[in-house]
């Protein structure tokens, strides 16, 4: 009799660990069927590209007892070149940013020197039309630069005495500043990409300005009197803005060849419809990147400017007289150059 309740106990025993290893199954598959039902994680789409390229290029030249003749020198720059791109539906934007300055210093100038300054910011915003590549467009451009600009002229002759810093202040003649002039342009029109690298904006209303605040610069870029019959020896007979409206041409072309070489070109005119007898503006700026080690690069900067209202050269007959032509600015260098991206 023992053995039969034994035997009775063992298998209560045996159906008890049965039912509860039925019991743990049925929870883990309900687990897992729960699990399997929630859904995967969707990880928000990203509309903004964002990119900033900093460099700081550094020269120096250094001559002794040289034959040919020449001055010491040393030359320190810096720049900011950033992008803010959006695209979502048929929503596209580009946003840029530029920050120049550099500094020169020559031993035939006992002076610092401004060698490099410019702020430009560019906005392009469009909105796909039903036309294959082609985008209702609204384009903002504003240039300026920090500071002010000297052309440092001689000293004239004192004795046998060198000039002094007091007289090479002198004896500069101020060319630009902060705000003089700047150049401000909203426009609406189309933008045409057909390729990556190519794009043309054209924009048939533009309008917008240009500010002068140093009163003495203001004859020179252009700016009318306040009344006829004023002195233009006074700067301040001079109207400090002058209003634009008109169209504008900008062609942008960008090419990555390979990990260490790039280009970028730009070619605007603007034609201004409030005085049809004077030339458009125009400029053209380029810029060529090659990368020689993981930080360093050179590079080289052209930018030219043709703009029929800005008295750029100095004519000597009878005297010195302004008169208009076309600017030019080329810069090569090598530096520490350093990116950050973020990309989609």
């Amino acid at each position: 009799m023992k053995r039969i309740f034994t035997l009775i106990a063992l298998f209560a025993t045996l159906v008890a660990q049965a039912q509860n290893t039925q019991t743990a199954a049925a929870e883990a598959a309900e687990a897992l069927s729960a699990a399997e039902d929630v859904p995967e994680k969707v990880e928000k789409p990203k509309y903004w590209e964002n990119s900033v390229v900093t460099n700081l290029n550094f020269g120096q030249t250094f001559l002794s007892q040289w034959a040919a003749g020449g001055y010491n020198n040393v030359t320190l720059s810096g720049g900011i070149d950033a992008n803010a791109n959006y695209a979502k539906d048929k929503l596209i934007g580009k946003n840029r940013i530029q920050l120049d300055y550099g500094f020169l210093y020559s031993a035939d100038k006992p002076i610092l020197q401004t060698n490099k300054d410019r702020i430009y910011l560019e906005s392009k915003w469009g909105y796909e039309t039903p036309v294959k590549h082609l985008a209702y467009s609204a384009n903002l451009d504003f240039k300026t630069q920090f500071g002010c600009n000297y052309d440092y002229k001689t000293p004239p002759a004192n004795g046998l005495d060198e000039p002094s810093v007091q007289d090479w202040l002198d004896a500069r003649k101020l060319k630009s500043g902060f705000f003089a002039p700047a150049y401000l342009n909203l426009g609406l029109g189309v933008l045409w990409t057909p390729k990556p690298w190519f794009s043309l904006n054209f924009a048939p209303l533009s309008g917008g300005g240009v500010f002068v605040d140093i009163p003495e610069l203001r004859k020179t870029y252009g700016m009318a009197l306040r009344e006829e019959g004023l002195d233009e020896a006074d700067g301040n007979n001079f109207k400090m803005f002058r209003a634009e409206f008109g169209a504008q041409l900008k062609i942008d072309m960008s090419w990555v060849i390979n990990e260490v070489f790039a280009y970028s070109t730009q070619i605007t005119a603007f034609y201004n419809y409030l005085t049809p007898a004077i030339e458009p503006r125009m400029t053209w700026d380029n810029k060529i990147s090659w990368k020689v080690a993981k930080f360093f690069s050179v590079n080289l900067s052209t930018f030219m400017i043709y703009d029929p209202l800005v008295l750029v050269r100095d004519v000597d007959k009878d005297g010195t007289v302004d008169a208009k032509g076309l600017q030019f600015k080329e810069f090569f260098e090598l530096g520490f150059t350093y990116a950050i991206s973020s990309k989609k």
